[in-house]
């Protein structure tokens, strides 16, 4: 049987040290470190994270993310998961989080 892309997601954030995950406020799967949101799931299809404006603006203009699809002009982005690269470009960016935070 092959997992679907959350269940990849989710075996790739929790292989972090120190990740763990709980319900997010909002729907879906939050990943956190040391009590730290690194960014969330929304089903098999969204993953949302926080940037520092740069790297949000970066992501945005080569296109690994999206902004926002609730609130485009903040420092929050959306990947959404339609093929590998998106899959790619979610583990990326959520990795980058997760350094900036330890």
């Amino acid at each position: 049987m092959t997992m679907n892309r959350k269940e990849v997601l989710i075996d790739e954030f929790l292989s972090w040290p120190g990740v763990t995950q709980k319900p997010h406020r909002f729907g879906g799967i939050e990943f956190l470190f040391e009590g730290k949101e690194i960014g969330h799931i929304h089903g098999n299809h969204l993953v949302d994270l926080l940037l520092p404006k740069s790297k949000r603006d970066e992501a945005v203009a080569d296109g690994s993310a999206q902004p926002h699809h609730m609130y485009p002009d903040s420092g929050w982005v959306s990947v959404y998961l339609k093929s590998d690269t998106d899959m790619v470009n979610a583990i990326k960016l959520m990795r980058f989080k997760y350094e900036y935070l330890i």
